[in-house]
This record gives C-alpha cells, structure tokens and sequence, in this order.
C-alpha cells in the first residue's frame, strides 16, 4: 500500500471526485400522510442497478434531523447503521437511512413505530425504492430501538418488504416505552435474521432473549463476539 505522503494532491483530488460519482447520495422527502413528509438518506452504487435495497432502522428516537445546507448533506447520528451504510454500498446494495417523519420531528415513540402511522411512512419509503431501482426486493433493517419499527412495519406491510433483519434488538421494555415486548412475531409473514451481540450488557437487549425467539420462532440468529 503507498504510503499516504506519497500520494499526489491531483490523484487524492481525482480519487474523491471518483468516490462521490461511484456512491450517489441524495437527500429525498416524499410526502406520506396528508400533511406529512418522511426523509431519508439514498445511498447508492452507481452505474449498476443494486442487487437489492435496505431500509436503515436507527435506534434512538430515530431523528437524525437529515438536512441540505450549501449543497451538503447533513445529520446528526451516530448510530451503528448510519455508520455503517457504506458497507452496503460495497456490496451492491441501495441504502436509505430514515429519519423521523416531519410530524414526529422530536423523535418517536414505541407506540408511533408499532403503529400504522409509521408503516404507512415506511410503506412509501419502500415503494419509492422499487420505482427507482426497476423493483429490487427490499429489506427492513433495524437495530436497538429501531427494530420495534423494523418488525412493526414488517408485521404490516407483508410482502411489499422481502424480509427483516434486527440486530440489537430492543427485546424488554422500559420506563420509555414497551419495546418489542409481547410483540408477535407470527404476524411478520417474510423471512426474519436476528443479529445479536454474545456479550450485549444492556438488560433491555439481552442476548438469551434473542436465543429464545429464534428458537421459538426458527429463525437464523448471528451470534456476534
């Protein structure tokens, strides 16, 4: 590998411009519900069609503020899939981060990402993807907080999404809302991959609770270290 000193200010320069042409990002606001618009963060590999699309879930109250100043794209997130992103780009998948919808601006609730409210957003999000990119299936992804919208929005949309992952998984609830506690997982009728960290130390996402539900429900489960 040359060492970055070597490396002409041109070329490095070249190299950006290289980047930012490969891996398009866009800032899009659809209009949802009447007087509602859902955000979110298009990230994808260009030329090529993706080989499918992922719906980031963040964690939190899932309101990364998403903003256009100067032609920029701004956020404020420093959540796991927001980060992570462009490791899906780097294998050809299209990746949009949502924030929260305008009317829930301050952030959501458990009960507004288990309602139909927030599906129905999810649900545009979605159908958005398939007309851009010639109808590739279409994933949920969410992690900590993010999975109650992840399986509460797969529970509803049946196959308009071609399946859930949830890594982290908000599993007990807590003075800030029920989490997926007593949620039912028999209602989410596409393949569903639990991803959970072995040593996870957060007593709201427990690791033997993921264990459980993937026996009870077979479900894959990837078990982190």
């Amino acid at each position: 590998m040359t060492p970055a000193r070597h490396i002409r200010p041109a070329a490095f320069a070249f190299a950006l411009l290289a980047m930012s042409a490969a891996n398009a990002q866009e800032l899009i606001s659809l209009p949802t519900r009447e007087g509602v618009t859902q955000s979110f963060l298009l990230v994808a590999p260009a030329p090529n069609k993706p080989a499918a699309a992922v719906i980031l879930l963040p964690g939190g109250n899932g309101a990364i503020r998403l903003s256009s100043e100067g032609g920029e794209i701004k956020f404020q997130s420093d959540n796991f899939l927001v980060r992570s992103r462009m490791s899906f780009i780097d294998d050809g998948f299209a990746a949009a981060v949502m924030d929260a919808p305008s009317d829930e601006s301050r952030g959501m609730n458990d009960v507004f990402r288990l309602g139909e409210k927030h599906a129905a957003d999810i649900s545009a999000v979605v159908a958005e993807l398939k007309k851009r990119f010639d109808n590739v299936p279409v994933y949920l992804i969410g992690t900590s907080r993010g999975t109650i919208s992840a399986a509460g929005a797969g529970s509803q949309l049946g196959d308009k999404v071609a399946g859930v992952v949830l890594t982290s998984s908000l599993f007990v609830g807590s003075r800030a809302g029920s989490g997926l506690s007593g949620f039912d997982y028999a209602k989410i009728k596409v393949p569903v991959l639990l991803v959970h960290h072995v040593g996870d130390s957060c007593r709201f996402t427990p690791y033997h609770e993921a264990q459980r539900i993937a026996g009870a429900q077979r479900y894959p489960l990837i078990s982190v270290k």
